[in-house]
């Protein structure tokens, strides 16, 4: 892990386009303002973490029968002969 110091109205960049700021720091919180290229998710950790857990409930707890499988294969054989 990378551990710098940064004052307010400094920042750091990661890679060529994604840069975090200093925007304030009030009662020991720290502001952050972030600029990044639209495809990149930003979330807080809490937030990912869930996100990351449901995705994974998500597959474990999905269940596909037979003729849903079917039906499927099905569909996309007659979209790619059409």
């Amino acid at each position: 892990m990378l551990i710098l110091t940064r004052k307010k109205d400094e920042s750091i960049v990661i890679g060529n386009d994604i840069v975090i700021r200093v925007v304030g720091i009030e009662e020991g919180k720290v502001k952050l303002g972030i600029s990044a290229p639209g495809d990149v998710s930003i979330h807080r950790y809490e937030v990912y973490e869930a996100i990351q857990r449901e995705n994974k409930e998500a597959v474990l707890n999905r269940q596909v029968s037979i003729k849903d499988l079917d039906t499927l294969i099905k569909s996309k054989k007659t979209k790619e002969q059409g």
